[in-house]
């Protein structure tokens, strides 16, 4: 129907009208404007009302084609008499304006200046501030509905429902602020047909049908004024909604609940009459009036009064049946309370909920972000958002980090403390909860805040307890980052990398390797810590190395030897020496031996021989992290995929590197050669050694 009556208003405009279907037109016009603004008066969020931009283009293009049609009808019939026109524009000529054009002019102008100066200025001024304020906070909004999708307040789907919101109001306020244009130019249209139709009518009944010049105006006027009358009543109204929809405040009431609600206060009413009372007891004033609409303001207050004791009671009786309210939804077990599909979570202890309560500056929030910045900016995909929350069935101040479902660190943080790590030169202990660091460690203990300049003093280092939570999320976050990577984040660094190299994605993915093998090179390359960034690098070499023979862990061993800077890099500065640990060719002889006998079963060692292998290796880390340096250990490549999943298994932090993948442009020393035996089995099987292992410094 939409389509046929916009072309029935365009053919209005050409088409003359009969009689009777320009009094049903005007009669529609009207009723389209009340029912325009009865649904403005009862939208509770201008978003409601979102087709209001539509309507008034509709409506506007109606009144004008209505004008046009009634101008023909006025001025080549309205020498006949007052109902040339029709009946609709005869009442308001003659009943409305009491048959005087001269008061008919005086009221048309009086509605256009209340139209066009008041009502329509200020709604069109109203549309323009909201477009641009609205327009220049998006991204304030965009960036508040993350922080409430990383923080776990709101689902991705809530998410995407709020973005679109923003968008939908944002084009809303847009369009209102040219509709508001459509307003301002009905009204003026008004007015100029209305100088129009008096000008033309005058000419054509003093020149063409010899009227008298009273007479002419006498009818002509009549006719015109009532014609601009029946345009601008609706167009008025069509202003008053305008203005209601761009000044209303979204709220969950119509406009009438919302007024009524805030205006309907007894202390707003009590003194309100008593004013009135007063002003009516002044001699000369109409005594009578003054005290009535005092008595009304009066009774207004007293059931204002009510009303606001039957809330508190309302209010108090909700409070009483709160706890049975919470007992029987304790019963209720929901799918939601026992799902949870967080990549990561952070439950905290009710004594912690400081440090993410904003009101107290909680800074524990903002460091989570800056860690989830850091960490996926170093590994090259994007972390995803860490849920927080409190758990009741936690100790005050302990906190739990899971990876999924998986726990994967829990630790004690105190929030009144700061932790003290003991330095070198650290003699003196501090008195404190004496606790290891959740993060490395190492010996530490929860001081006091007043200690802070003892303890820095003998040469302890001091850490605030959001630091210290922080730093053990970054380390796990590293350390499970191959959990947290799925087939949709490596879709998403695919479809980012496609819009700068669209032929090498197209033809890798899924043509060479299919997007679920490519995500399992990718999480064998973050086990090992290798970082993903350089994804352009990893595609152009996967497609040297697709064979029928190569799985995913084959493909990632032999991507390493290109990606595997971007890990020295990050561990080491350019221009330090790389300390390197190496095993003693008899041991990894040893090895090469053990791996061609196993096969796919990896490397297998004896007992003992293992326990002394570990304890070796685990000596020579520490005294290298102590002294701030990385723990590389360089093995054969043959070697080296098996022996990594060996030793990461012990010490996670562990970088094992083949000779083949040492950078050239990097200076390295020998730390520690790694075992040293007195006799090998005769067929060098490993339950035959008997010798012990040793670690052997050697610097060149």
């Amino acid at each position: 129907m939409l389509p046929i009556g916009i072309l029935v208003l365009v053919a209005m405009m050409v088409l003359p009208l009969p009689v009777f279907l320009l009094d049903t037109f005007f009669v529609v016009n009207i009723v389209l404007s009340l029912l325009i603004l009865m649904v403005a008066l009862h939208t509770h969020r201008p978003l409601d009302f979102s087709s209001f931009p539509n309507l008034i283009l509709i409506a506007t293009v109606l009144r004008l084609a209505l004008n046009v049609a009634s101008t023909r009808v006025v001025l080549s019939e309205g020498h006949t008499g007052a109902d040339a026109a029709g009946q609709v524009i005869k009442a308001f000529g003659e009943f409305v304006v009491a048959g005087n054009y001269a008061v008919g002019i005086f009221v048309f102008i009086i509605l256009v200046i209340i139209n066009l100066v008041v009502i329509t200025k200020g709604a069109g001024r109203v549309s323009e501030v909201s477009a641009r304020f609205t327009l220049d906070a998006m991204p304030g909004k965009q960036m508040a509905i993350d922080a409430d999708l990383n923080a776990g307040i709101m689902t991705p789907e809530e998410a995407t429902a709020r973005r679109q919101e923003v968008a939908d109001e944002a084009d809303f306020y847009g369009s209102m602020d040219g509709a508001s244009k459509f307003v301002k130019g009905d009204a003026i249209a008004g007015l100029l047909i209305l100088a129009i139709n008096i000008v033309g009518g005058l000419i054509i009944g003093v020149a063409q049908h010899q009227m008298a010049v009273a007479d002419a105006a006498q009818s002509y006027i009549l006719l015109s004024i009532g014609d601009g009358l029946v345009a601008q009543i609706p167009s008025l109204l069509l202003s008053i909604a305008t203005a209601i929809i761009v000044t209303r405040v979204s709220s969950t009431q119509d406009m009438a609940q919302h007024i009524g609600g805030q205006v309907n206060l007894s202390r707003a009413w009590t003194p309100t009459a008593a004013v009135i009372f007063i002003l009516g007891l002044v001699p000369g004033m109409p005594n009578q009036l003054f005290m009535l609409f005092a008595a009304a303001a009066a009774a207004a207050a007293y059931f204002a009064r009510k009303s606001e004791d039957l809330s508190e009671a309302e209010a108090d009786l909700e409070a009483q049946d709160g706890g049975a309210e919470e007992a029987t939804d304790s019963e209720t077990v929901l799918l939601a309370d026992v799902t949870d599909y967080s990549a990561v979570s952070m439950q905290l202890g009710y004594g912690l909920i400081s440090l993410v309560d904003e009101e107290q500056s909680g800074p524990l929030v903002s460091r989570i972000t800056g860690i989830r910045r850091e960490v996926s900016r170093g590994l090259g995909f994007v972390i995803p958002g860490v849920r927080i929350r409190d758990d009741l069935a936690l100790e005050p101040n302990q906190y739990r980090i899971r990876i999924g479902q998986t726990i994967v660190g829990e630790d004690v943080a105190y929030p009144d403390r700061k932790l003290a790590l003991p330095g070198d030169g650290s003699l003196v202990k501090i008195e404190g909860i004496e606790v290891k660091d959740p993060s490395f460690g190492m010996d530490a203990v929860w001081i006091r805040p007043q200690q802070q300049a003892e303890a820095e003093a003998n040469d302890y280092v001091v850490i605030e307890p959001d630091s210290v939570i922080s730093t053990h999320l970054s380390q796990l976050l590293n350390k499970h980052a191959a959990d947290l990577i799925g087939q949709d984040d490596v879709q998403a660094l695919l479809d980012q990398l496609g819009e700068a190299s669209p032929n090498l994605v197209k033809s890798i993915v899924p043509k060479l390797v299919p997007l679920h093998v490519l995500t399992l090179v990718l999480r064998r390359l973050l086990s090992e810590r290798i970082p993903i960034s350089d994804l352009r690098r990893i595609l152009e070499g996967l497609s040297n190395l697709v064979g029928p023979n190569m799985g995913p862990n084959e493909m990632a061993e032999a991507l390493r030897p290109k990606l595997v800077p971007l890990l020295i890099q990050q561990v080491s500065p350019l221009g330090t020496v790389l300390p390197l640990m190496t095993l003693t060719p008899e041991l990894e002889q040893l090895m090469l031996r053990t791996v061609r006998q196993n096969g796919e079963d990896g490397l297998v060692l004896e007992g003992s021989l293992a326990e002394q292998l570990m304890r070796s290796i685990n000596d020579s880390s520490e005294k290298l992290s102590a002294a701030g340096r990385p723990t590389i250990m360089v093995v054969a490549p043959q070697i080296r995929r098996v022996f990594s999943d060996f030793v990461r298994a012990h010490i996670p932090d562990m970088i094992i590197l083949s000779f083949t993948e040492l950078p050239e442009n990097r200076r390295v020393e020998v730390y520690a050669s790694i075992g040293s035996f007195d006799a090998l089995g005769a067929e060098g099987n490993p339950s035959a050694v008997a010798s012990e292992l040793q670690t052997e410094p050697e610097t060149v």
